[in-house]
């Protein structure tokens, strides 16, 4: 096999891994245009990635805070470094519906969301790649978790009168 042909099966099996791992990614150039649009993101946005790519994240999903997500993306842009969104901070970038089992109880999936930046050859920052992480299952029972300590604590209150 010549070098050529290697190169070629070693960009076919990372394009691979990049659609079909369980997380999010999307690529955003300096004008907030999606570059990538992987398959984690088709499936739980319903647009697929012909659709997505080349149009600004922006008119995609118009429903998103433009002025805290600006921000944010200029941050990385202008000072080359990661950010990181948890869930804590912003339960969901992307409106996505939860898919879990008839237990779930959340309506919304949860996400964390890493903002880094992707350096060019010359070390210049052109794009940003977006890794939106479902978290609902941590979430929802890190909730429960304190709604029942709440609880706990108020029947001990009422316990020790």
């Amino acid at each position: 096999m010549s070098n050529d042909a290697d190169g070629l099966a070693d960009l076919h099996w990372m394009f691979d891994m990049l659609h079909h791992i369980d997380v999010g990614l999307v690529v955003l150039d300096s004008s907030y245009q999606v570059q990538l649009w992987n398959s984690f993101m088709e499936n739980h946005s319903g647009v697929s990635s012909s659709i997505a790519k080349e149009q600004s994240l922006l008119t995609l999903y118009p429903e998103l805070d433009t002025g805290w997500l600006r921000q944010k993306l200029d941050n990385v842009f202008g000072l080359k470094t990661p950010i990181f969104i948890s869930w804590e901070q912003r339960p969901f970038l992307f409106p996505f519906k939860s898919y879990r089992p008839i237990t779930g109880i959340a309506d919304k999936m949860y996400q964390n969301v890493a903002i880094r930046p992707l350096s060019s050859p010359d070390g210049s920052i052109k794009q940003v790649c977006l890794v939106v992480y479902d978290v609902t299952d941590v979430a929802t029972n890190k909730m429960a978790l304190s709604a029942a300590n709440h609880k706990l604590q108020r029947l001990s209150q009422a316990l020790s009168r």
